[in-house]
């Protein structure tokens, strides 16, 4: 199963100044920034999936800057990306359309046409076909076409529709794997869809309209799916986050998977901030130590207009949380103490005048008790990769969006190393 990593512009300042938290003095961003698979000693995935909503064009404004995108569309997805052929031998880049972006629109911003063009002047390996995403999801053999509302239907049929105008346009180019994309309402919906694409001469299907499934819902489509198809047709699984379950549906015969959870997760998760492997070899999870910047945060902005912290109190036990985690972790401070001050800065950031004193108090204590393990087990000094070498402690502060990148960079390097071993083993 192989991972392919969706990127959205990850990447981070190789000379970034922890102790100041400055990036370097004329950094341009992303020529001087570096990608996971250039940060690392090897790149954490098998290949790279580009959205092309998430690049962006003039007419739609993706994440990419407009010089980002001409950049982009002239030279080629793998010399933008700096992931050339030569130097990732046997690496895959990926495309699709980005059907998220566009899911209010009644019909995809994209052709057919238009989209393999996108796919061959940026040199993919394999890219999908032009697919409008279907939130709806029955259980059971669900609702009947006659059943459904024509919105739906209509997105259907259109996905269908333009899957085949795409695996004409897609032989235009020698080399290049076309992905005909499954979208449904329903397991017996979506296997009908893949039957379809079958027929049209697809040999590698990519699942669609995961991301708000649940897990019992994921099988039920997967399993309808592949009993609809011949084994050697391959299925890829779009935006699975659910990663933790990834063992579940090699049942499935999924011969890859596009993901950025491991990265997101650094900063956008309440807890699962750092992956580490155990003893048995099984993902485990830390969680980030928050000491935000005391004059950027909101909430602490918040607070000063309200009266409520003066900002130069907030800053002074910003100091000290961090003081006591670089001195803890030097082995010249006792955890305690340390917590005390990490702790007391927490709570002039999350502490409520409305909400009574002995909730709060229970969630200072939980945090605590969090952030005791984060310490006294130390992950950072396990890991051998380069976040954690350079950065030590400083890879588990919630802080700056270049700390967090560099943590999520760990957590592929942790996840991809970790599907490495199941592999051998298997």
């Amino acid at each position: 199963m192989k991972f392919i990593y969706a990127d959205a512009l990850d990447f981070v300042d190789p000379e970034f100044d922890f102790a100041n938290d400055r990036t370097s003095e004329g950094r341009v961003v992303q020529w001087d920034d570096e990608y996971p698979h250039e940060f690392l000693a090897r790149p954490p995935y098998d290949g790279i999936l580009v959205s092309r909503g998430v690049v962006g064009d003039i007419q739609h404004q993706g994440k990419y800057t407009l010089p980002q995108v001409m950049r982009f569309r002239r030279e080629g997805a793998r010399k933008f990306l700096r992931y050339t052929a030569d130097k990732y031998p046997n690496s895959l880049l990926f495309g699709d359309c980005g059907a998220f972006t566009y899911r209010d629109q009644e019909v995809p911003p994209y052709t057919p046409v238009d989209t393999m063009e996108f796919y061959g002047d940026g040199g993919f390996t394999h890219g999908c076909s032009v697919d409008h995403i279907i939130f709806d999801f029955d259980e059971g053999q669900g609702r009947t076409r006659l059943e459904m509302p024509q919105p739906i239907l209509d997105r259907y049929d259109l996905t269908l529709q333009l899957a085949s105008e795409f695996l004409i346009e897609s032989k235009r180019v020698k080399g290049f794997v076309p992905m005909g994309v499954i979208q449904g309402w329903s397991g017996p919906s979506m296997a009908t869809a893949a039957r379809e694409l079958v027929k049209m001469g697809y040999t590698y299907l990519a699942v669609g309209g995961l991301v708000p499934l649940k897990i019992p819902q994921i099988h039920a489509a997967l399993a309808s799916i592949r009993q609809a198809i011949p084994s050697k047709v391959k299925l890829h699984l779009l935006g699975f986050g659910k990663i933790e379950h990834l063992a579940e549906f090699e049942q499935y015969g999924i011969a890859s998977f596009d993901t950025t959870s491991p990265l997101v997760r650094a900063f956008k998760d309440a807890v699962k901030n750092y992956f580490s492997r155990d003893t048995q070899g099984q993902l485990s999870y830390y969680t980030a130590i928050r000491v935000p910047q005391a004059r950027d945060n909101n909430k602490l902005k918040a607070k000063a207009r309200r009266g409520v912290l003066n900002q130069e109190v907030a800053m002074k036990l910003e100091a000290a949380a961090l003081d006591s985690i670089r001195t803890f972790a030097g082995g010249k401070m006792p955890i305690e103490p340390a917590l005390d001050n990490i702790l007391a800065y927490w709570k002039a950031l999350n502490w409520r005048e409305d909400h009574d004193d002995a909730s709060q108090m229970r969630s200072l204590a939980k945090q605590r008790a969090i952030y005791h393990r984060t310490l006294t087990e130390q992950p950072w000094t396990r890991c051998n990769c380069r976040v954690c070498t350079e950065g030590g402690v400083e890879t588990l502060l919630f802080r700056s969006s270049n700390r967090n990148k560099r943590r999520g960079f760990h957590n592929l390097h942790v996840f991809y190393e970790h599907l490495l071993a199941h592999r051998h083993a298997a």
